[in-house]
C-alpha cells in the first residue's frame, strides 16, 4: 500500500475574506475553520500523516486549535511562502510519502469520500481532483472583458480541492514551474508537464470560504 500524506494549506493572506485576520482561524458553529479539514484527514484510514502549512507568526494560533484536536497520526507544521505555489513546494520538500493530497484548509465541507475516490484514481493517473459541473455557461475572455470563447457546458468543471498527486512527479515540476505566476493549483502543474488529472464528482456544498458572507453558506 502506498503511503499518503495530507497537506492542509492555510498560510494565505486572507485579503478578500477581509476582517484582518487569516479565515482558517473563524469559526463555523463554534469550531474554527481549520479543525473541520484536519479532523477529516485525522479520520481517514488512508492518511498517513498530516502537514498544516501556516505562517510562521500564527503558529500559536493553530497550535491551540490542533491541541483540541484528538490526534491518532503525526502532524507537522510547515512555514509557507509568499504564493500558494511556494506553500505547496515547502510542504512537499517535507514528506517523503508516495501520495500528496493537498486541500484547501477554507473548505470545511470536505468529505471523507473525496479522500478515497480521488486515491482511488492514483493507479491510473499522476493527479486527481474534486470538481463540480459548471452549472453556469462559461465564458472565456480576452484581456480587455471581450468573449472569445465559450465552453461546452457539459464538459465544463469548477476545480476543489482535495487535489492528490504522485508526490515526486509533483516536487519534480514544482521545481522546473517556480515562479510560474499563471499557475493557480497544482492541478496546473501537471498539465504544465503534460500529465492527464482525472476529475472526480464532488459536489456544491465543497464550497471555499473566500468571503465574510461566505460564512453562512457552511453552516449547518
Amino acid at each position: 500500500m502506498k503511503s499518503v500524506t495530507a497537506i492542509i494549506v492555510a498560510a494565505g493572506n486572507s485579503t478578500r475574506f477581509g476582517q484582518n485576520k487569516n479565515k482558517n482561524l473563524f469559526e463555523i458553529n463554534e469550531k474554527p475553520i481549520i479543525a473541520y479539514s484536519i479532523e477529516v484527514f485525522n479520520k481517514s484510514s488512508k492518511i498517513q500523516d498530516i502537514i498544516l502549512v501556516i505562517k510562521e507568526n500564527e503558529r500559536e494560533y493553530f497550535e491551540n486549535i490542533v491541541r483540541n484536536i484528538k490526534l491518532n497520526k503525526p502532524l507537522k507544521y510547515v512555514y509557507g511562502g509568499s504564493t500558494r505555489m511556494e506553500s505547496v513546494y515547502n510542504a512537499l520538500k517535507e514528506t517523503s510519502s508516495d501520495i500528496v493530497m493537498i486541500h484547501d484548509g477554507a473548505r470545511p465541507r470536505i468529505k471523507e469520500e473525496y479522500i478515497d475516490r480521488c486515491l482511488e484514481q492514483m493507479d491510473k493517473f499522476k493527479g486527481a481532483t474534486v470538481a463540480v459541473k459548471a452549472k453556469d455557461t462559461i465564458k472565456i475572455c480576452d484581456d480587455n472583458g471581450v468573449v472569445t470563447e465559450t465552453t461546452k457546458r457539459a464538459n465544463t468543471y469548477l476545480v476543489q480541492t482535495p487535489q492528490c498527486f504522485e508526490r515526486e512527479t509533483l516536487l519534480n515540476l514544482h521545481e522546473k514551474f517556480k515562479g510560474d505566476n499563471d499557475i493557480t493549483d497544482d492541478c496546473m502543474v501537471l498539465e504544465k508537464g503534460g500529465y492527464k488529472i482525472k476529475v472526480v464528482e464532488g459536489d456544491y456544498t465543497n464550497i471555499k470560504v473566500t468571503t465574510f458572507d461566505d460564512l453562512h453558506l457552511v453552516e449547518e
